[in-house]
């Protein structure tokens, strides 16, 4: 088991009202699995990939992120899981303007404190794994959104993390572009990345192996699991687990 959640409730005070956000998840995720947890605008999705990510932590219950208790752990070491252990990809990519996409690729490296000729080489090799061998020295402004997205993929598998976390990953794309993104993740997948994808479109999500239905700050029962031929679990090719 990479992740597990157990009965974890986030609530945040608004003035003198404490506000309950996410209420008793409980969750599993194996190691290699490619799950999409699905969900409408203020359902708890993003509060929920931010305790994933040890962005923040909950207000009760536990998460483990393999052998490892995150509400047990101080700042420092939280930072230390989120460039180590844990890759992100979101839907505003956050590449920054100044820097080429080899040196925003090379950047988790430099915190880990890898040296200056080893980053560059593992930077330049995560560009080529996604296609942007031709855009190394390019700039951000001097890229398509889809670029911009694979140069965040790039930089999210750089440091080989155990779990690549996605928030909405083709939000901010074309229908064409947000496929090319898609098939990468696949790619991802096929050679035994584990990935929690975020997202409020049904197309994107059945790009997972398993879904999960958020709601109201609750997981709803069941996960819908891809079936191994198309309409083995129904129309959709997915079936209750």
């Amino acid at each position: 088991m990479i992740l597990q959640l157990t009965d974890v409730c986030k609530d945040y005070n608004r003035g003198k009202t404490l506000v309950p956000v996410l209420k008793h998840i409980n969750l599993n995720v194996e190691r290699g699995e490619y799950v999409a947890i699905m969900g409408p605008s203020g359902s708890g999705k993003t509060t929920l990939m931010n305790i994933l990510g040890c962005l923040d932590v909950p207000t009760s219950g536990k998460y483990m992120l393999g052998e490892l208790e995150i509400g047990a752990q101080n700042e420092n070491a939280l930072a230390e899981v989120r460039n180590k252990r844990i890759g992100f990809v979101f839907q505003s990519f956050h590449l920054l303007p100044k820097m080429t996409a080899v040196d925003n690729v090379a950047l988790p490296l430099l915190y880990a404190g890898v040296s200056q000729k080893e980053r560059r080489k593992r930077a330049e090799e995560a560009l080529k794994a996604v296609g942007l061998e031709e855009r190394l020295h390019f700039y951000p402004n001097q890229l398509s959104g889809g670029q911009c997205q694979r140069v965040a993929i790039a930089r999210a598998m750089v440091t080989n993390p155990e779990l690549l976390l996605a928030d909405e990953p083709t939000g901010a794309l074309d229908t064409a572009s947000g496929d090319q993104i898609m098939e990468i993740f696949q790619q991802l997948s096929s050679q035994g990345m584990t990935i929690v994808m975020i997202t409020h479109e049904p197309s994107i999500a059945q790009c997972a192996r398993k879904v999960y239905h958020i709601r109201d700050g609750q997981i709803l029962d069941g996960a819908f699991t891809k079936a191994d031929a198309p309409g083995e679990l129904g129309g959709d090719g997915y079936g209750e687990a």
